[in-house]
């Protein structure tokens, strides 16, 4: 397997770099074989690096200790279903994994890519296939996953146990997607400019490709917080660490831009922002992998120790220069085909919102680099702490909500204020009231009400949409309501699958509000058989049962949870020791509503039977693991493509061969 995946790696990389160069010597040389050829090689590319995934993963399954990346990521007690998750669990590893990614949404995007684009497409290619080889390169030259070891060991060092979790089977791979992704709406929108179609030939597969980058990082920011919060044992799910800063960075720079191009697909706007916007959240995302690969800010996440961080450096470099020169270069032609007509209109409202994203990312940006910063100049280095993210982002997302359910309420070109205050009424009106509602029930905290009243002013917007439009389809076609709701939404799909994307976004407002604010925290040491209490909880420690399991001893400790005497759920919490990596993984015992969650978890299992706990009662977090699942359900019905229906012939006046006209009597 070393010898298949080493030379199907290397393959890859020789096609790679003819496709890049064979695209470009193809369009100047006015040769369609050779752009054939360039593309024909780039999906050659995807197949040998789908031979050199499967290597590897055969020889992570059948223990090759003898290739170092598999004996350093696995053991004979690691269980076979880890098998994907050690595949990524080093730099090696992961690089191979970005290279398949790309090489499979480059042939994937060139294939599907519009006919009317197929001028600028071999550019395209080359700025895709160029972005591969450099990867390649690194992985080839400096992280070669299928190295051999001089010896082979009779076991390996085994998987990081942080690692054995559920979502570790998703978020990173969503994550690296994502980041990786963006490449492939930057490559259309940076091809777009060196062929000189400088208008909205590119903005259709800008946008398909910029959701999808979108809805892969949202999905492993999720996915992340939530093994954070199963697994870590600290109870909370974010804590603005740089890696975490790295990845939620570019998904604030791709939001911008899948908002954005919207403008332009709709009224020809905002061409030269949007190259901007795409260019921002490409450097973005070249910075979010340079973290990963040994940046020189300490984070929990990022791989081990590594020599790829300055050439990553260099790299993110030439991603920010060069593309910016390209757009300079093509400046004086990107001229926008509309004007904006009034800051009273959904175009403004989305160039704000977008004004507001890129004001959050670069807030976070400079608390991430600042320890950096310091450190270069002066002897000490001052960390950025949660604190600062807190009191500068949040009041810039609150605008940014706001701005979420004004947006879409408002018209094109311009809005009267008549009919904006026919508009806003209702749902400020539902906004106002929940503010007042929970107020009148002892709910002080204005930042909390302000942002409960925010979710409810979305909530309340995008609601009266759905039900006006479904109410209109009722009456002009007679359908019953759940058929009328259903069609409504089938019919625009971009714009009813981007309301319940907002609504998901709605709910992790719910739950990062009610766990900031609202949350309940104590730590106690039990002996089997006392009981604690903690807001309406009573908690009786019944004892911890230990067991040896192969390379860990397992400490599960059952807990009985009553609340006003009466028994609601027992409860068992678990505790790993790996003795080899001397490190424990908790697994919180979790009981979920959604109105709160009781959290248990052990941090300790003294020698006498006693274990301490952190227990915390954490409001409304339900709400967004929920958000998850329905974010993607939004996510897919504004990317379903819709049926073009074929126009309609209108007739003209009747022509008669000859003959006398008809007489009007």
């Amino acid at each position: 397997m070393s010898e298949l995946g080493a030379l199907s790696l290397w393959i890859a990389l020789a096609l790679a770099a003819y496709s890049t160069v064979g695209s470009v010597a193809g369009k100047l040389r006015l040769s369609p074989a050779l752009v054939e050829s360039a593309q024909s090689a780039m999906y050659a590319a995807g197949l040998a690096l789908l031979v050199a995934t499967l290597s590897l993963v055969i020889a992570f399954i059948s223990r090759d200790f003898e290739i170092a990346y598999v004996a350093a990521h696995s053991d004979l007690a690691m269980p076979y279903r880890f098998t994907w998750v050690a595949f990524y669990a080093g730099n090696e590893g992961s690089l191979l994994y970005i290279a398949t990614v790309l090489s499979i949404m480059s042939a994937i995007a060139v294939w599907r890519a519009p006919e009317k684009f197929k001028d600028a497409l071999p550019y395209t290619t080359a700025v895709l296939m160029l972005t591969l080889t450099f990867f390649l390169a690194v992985t080839a030259v400096m992280a070669n996953p299928f190295d051999k070891l001089s010896f082979v060991p009779l076991d390996g060092d085994g998987i990081n146990p942080l690692l054995t979790h559920f979502g570790m089977f998703f978020h990173p791979p969503a994550l690296m997607a994502g980041l990786i992704g963006i490449t492939v709406p930057f490559a259309f929108a940076m091809g777009s400019l060196l062929a000189g179609k400088t208008g909205d030939e590119w903005v259709d597969a800008g946008r398909v490709w910029g959701m999808i980058s979108w809805v892969l990082l949202a999905s492993g920011l999720l996915l992340g917080s939530w093994w954070a919060y199963t697994i870590l044992g600290w109870g909370g799910f974010w804590f603005w660490d740089p890696v975490e800063n790295a990845a939620f960075m570019p998904w604030l720079g791709i939001t911008a831009f899948i908002h954005s191009i919207m403008v332009q697909k709709r009224r020809g706007m905002f061409r030269m922002w949007n190259i901007i916007l795409i260019n921002v959240a490409f450097g973005l995302a070249l910075y979010g992998m340079f973290m990963n690969r040994g940046g020189s800010v300490p984070s929990v996440h990022s791989f081990g120790a590594s020599q790829l961080g300055w050439i990553f450096l260099l790299f993110l470099a030439v991603g920010i220069a060069v593309p910016f020169a390209i757009f300079i270069w093509r400046y004086p032609l990107l001229k926008s085909a509309q004007n904006l007509d009034s800051m009273l209109s959904r175009e403004a409202a989305f160039l704000v919102n977008n004004l507001l994203l890129l004001a959050i990312a670069f807030v976070t940006l400079w608390g991430t680099v600042y320890p950096l910063v310091s450190r270069l100049t002066s002897d000490t280095e001052i960390t950025v702490a949660r604190p600062f993210y807190d009191q500068v982002n949040g009041p810039l997302m609150l605008a940014l909500i706001f701005l979420m359910g004004v947006g879409p309420l408002i018209p094109w070109r311009k809005a009267g204020m008549a009919s904006l205050r026919k508009t806003l009424l209702p749902p400020a009106v539902g906004g106002l009231a929940t503010v007042a509602i929970l107020a009148s029930l002892g709910l002080h905290k204005e930042f909390a009400l302000l942002a409960f009243g925010l979710a409810a002013f979305v909530t309340s917007g995008i609601l009266m949409e759905w039900y006006r439009g479904t109410r209109s389809r009722h009456r002009g076609s007679g359908e019953n309501y759940a058929t009328a709701f259903l069609r409504l939404i089938m019919a625009n799909r971009p714009r009813y699958g981007g309301y319940i994307v907002h609504l998901s976004i709605v709910m992790v407002t719910l739950g990062i509000v009610g766990t900031s604010f609202f949350s309940t925290q104590r730590d106690v040491v039990l002996s089997p058989g006392e009981s604690t209490v903690v807001g309406d909880y009573e908690l009786v420690f019944l004892g911890t049962v230990e067991t040896p399991k192969g390379n860990r001893t397992e400490f599960i400790s059952t807990v009985q949870v009553f609340r006003d005497g009466d028994l609601l759920e027992t409860v068992r919490a678990k505790r790993d020791f790996y003795p080899s990596f001397n490190m424990a993984a908790t697994t919180a015992a979790i009981r979920s509503t959604p109105v709160e969650d009781l959290y248990i978890v052990p941090s300790e299992n003294l020698p006498d039977g006693r274990v301490g706990f952190r227990i915390l009662v954490n409001p409304l977090i339900w709400w967004m693991w929920v958000a998850g699942p329905v974010m993607m359900v939004g996510t897919v019905i504004a990317l379903w493509p819709q049926k073009i229906r074929a126009p309609v012939p209108v007739p003209g006046p009747r022509r008669f061969a000859s003959g006398p006209r008809p007489s009007a009597a």
